[in-house]
């Protein structure tokens, strides 16, 4: 048996190294193209091979469609602003106090790595109509009853899915900026402030304009993985109108499989409604700093 030399060895470990992440990509790529070819009701496991629009045509002509996707905006979007700016605030407060590593763990790395519907089950025993604050409200006199406070399961504000997707966007955005933000602080935000600069200027002339594009990308992500999930809606949001990811989620659960198509067809106009809605607002924010340098 030929022994393989070190010298191919080292040359074949970046390779070996990069396999696991190839198949996961690999699964991936197979799940995504599997779906999209479902939507267009192609089953080739079960004969299906003929190409039609029928189940997207059957999608959007649904009466319910645009109220779903509404409530998917809305939420999404709120989740996503609010998350940013206090993410960005969170991370801006760390750099400024330095805090250490224990700071850190709880106030960034715990909520990320909490599931959602843990912390969904918290919100409710928390904040439904006879969770815990309410009724501490009515014993202290400031509601007449517990359940006169704003129950957070069915709500059609959506508040409980917001409030949820914070917990953990909030920390996330935060773990997204705050490496750049202290960077940033530490050499062009010290010399600012040496300059005469205050330090709210230095922060919202200096440190916010470099962290754009991690703050950008993290909104995106944010955005986009709220506007795709279903387990936090499906759980607390009202009766009508429903989110579109479980829109989707109930037709894929449908016994005919055969159905499997049209909850992929659900699932198309979701991901494209997303990436256009992505692309969209990156480019404009992307014109907009052309815009900004150009008149410097």
């Amino acid at each position: 048996m030929a022994i393989i030399s070190r010298k191919t060895r080292r040359k074949a470990a970046p390779y070996l190294m990069v396999l696991p992440a190839l198949l996961l990509l690999g699964v991936f790529v197979y799940g995504v193209g599997s779906g999209i070819i479902q939507g267009f009701g192609i089953m080739p496991f079960l004969d299906r091979t003929e190409f039609t629009l029928e189940y997207y045509e059957q999608a959007l002509t649904r009466a319910d469609l645009l109220g779903s996707i509404m409530f998917s905006l809305y939420f999404s979007f709120t989740s996503a602003i609010l998350a940013t700016v206090g993410g960005v605030a969170l991370s801006a407060l760390m750099t400024r106090a330095r805090t250490g590593r224990l700071t850190r763990l709880f106030g960034i790395q715990v909520p990320i790595t909490t599931m959602h519907a843990v912390v969904a089950l918290a919100v409710i025993c928390l904040f439904s109509g006879a969770g815990l604050f309410p009724r501490v409200l009515h014993v202290l006199g400031a509601a007449p009853d517990a359940t006169s406070f704003p129950s957070v399961v069915g709500a059609p504000s959506g508040w409980g899915i917001i409030a949820v997707y914070l917990w953990k966007e909030i920390p996330f955005i935060a773990f997204m900026t705050i490496t750049i933000m202290m960077n940033i602080s530490s050499t062009l935000g010290e010399a600012a402030r040496t300059l005469g600069a205050g330090s709210a200027r230095a922060f919202f002339s200096v440190t916010l304009p470099l962290c754009r594009g991690a703050i950008l990308r993290a909104f995106l992500v944010v955005f986009a993985f709220a506007f795709g999930s279903y387990e936090i809606p499906f759980l607390l949001e009202p009766t009508v109108p429903k989110a579109l990811p479980v829109l989707a989620y109930i037709e894929f659960q449908d016994p005919d499989i055969i159905n499997r198509c049209y909850a992929m067809a659900l699932n198309g106009i979701m991901a494209g409604i997303c990436t256009v809605l992505c692309v969209v607002y990156y480019v404009v924010l992307q014109r907009d700093g052309k815009r900004k340098r150009g008149r410097r």
